[in-house]
């Protein structure tokens, strides 16, 4: 049976110091869940966070494994932060700044990261589906091998990330300014990539069946081994694009605005429809777990 017991937050510093200083770090208003788990082999500590905490202070701070219960930390501030393995499921992180911080295997399907940072971070492995990440800055970020479907990046800028092996099907790309990203071996399928910058990206082996590069610019991109089959290059502009062949090429369609290198012809895209993707699954409600709360009351 769960138990709970509210107490102040100066008698939680016995806890510990690590848990004294995240507690201090919160406004008084907002309440803050800590916990131990001692029955998770790969996780010794566990801390778990909820509520509202708006503009906390969380630099650097040891959260390996913490959980995130439908949290609302807008505006937080984890510069350099261990975040590895954290469970931050259906959580408000929007405008919060990550740089540096490392996310590797964190769980943030369904959250909210909306004008997020995440700068020369590492996310590799993160499973971020359905996630929002509108305008998010991922500039040189590491996002190898994640888990990005149906996720929106309507605006991201991803310059210089490291994609490659990521999982991208059915994600909005939008207007997303990835310059230099590397995307080799990603499965883009049934993406959104209109109106983006993804000049000298890389592609190299990735997946891009029925993807929309409608309007985007992909001057120096990559493209050899990558698959194009009914991908929509209407007024894309892959002039300067390398790797791209006439079979490549001719399994896609195009318009009188298509661009291609010299010698390359696409079919018109009269009469094909690129079906629209499924909605992404609900993410997985948080395991129950038995809290210690705090209250700054």
């Amino acid at each position: 049976m769960t138990q709970f017991a509210r107490l102040p937050v100066r008698r939680l510093l016995a806890a510990g110091a690590a848990l004294g200083a995240l507690a201090a770090a919160a406004p008084a208003t907002a309440e803050i869940q800590l916990q131990y788990s001692f029955q998770d082999r790969d996780v010794a500590r566990m801390v778990s966070l909820g509520g509202s905490c708006n503009r906390c202070e969380l630099s650097g701070r040891d959260l390996s494994g913490a959980a995130f219960t439908g949290a609302m930390f807008t505006n937080a501030t984890l510069v350099g932060a261990n975040l590895r393995g954290a469970e931050m499921i259906g959580s408000n992180f929007s405008g919060s700044d990550f740089t540096r911080a490392e996310l590797i295997g964190a769980d943030m399907m369904g959250a909210n990261f909306t004008g997020a940072t995440f700068a020369r971070a590492d996310l590799s492995g993160v499973m971020a589906t359905g996630a929002t990440l509108v305008r998010v800055r991922f500039e040189r970020a590491n996002l190898t091998g994640a888990e990005l479907n149906g996720a929106n990046l309507n605006g991201a800028v991803l310059a210089d990330a490291r994609l490659s092996g990521a999982e991208m099907n059915a994600t909005t790309l939008a207007n997303a300014d990835a310059r230099g990203a590397d995307f080799s071996a990603a499965e883009i399928s049934m993406s959104n990539l209109s109106n983006g910058d993804f000049r000298n990206a890389s592609f190299r082996g990735a997946e891009l069946n029925g993807a929309r590069l409608t309007g985007g610019r992909f001057s120096g991109a990559d493209f050899r081994e990558a698959e194009l089959n009914r991908a929509d290059l209407r007024g894309a502009d892959l002039s300067g694009a390398r790797g791209l062949t006439q079979e490549q090429v001719g399994r896609a369609c195009g318009d009188a605005g298509t661009r291609l290198p010299g010698g390359l012809t696409a079919r018109a895209c009269r009469g094909v429809r690129i079906a629209p993707p499924a909605p992404p699954a609900p993410p997985t409600p948080p395991r129950v777990r038995n809290l210690v709360m705090a209250s700054g009351n």
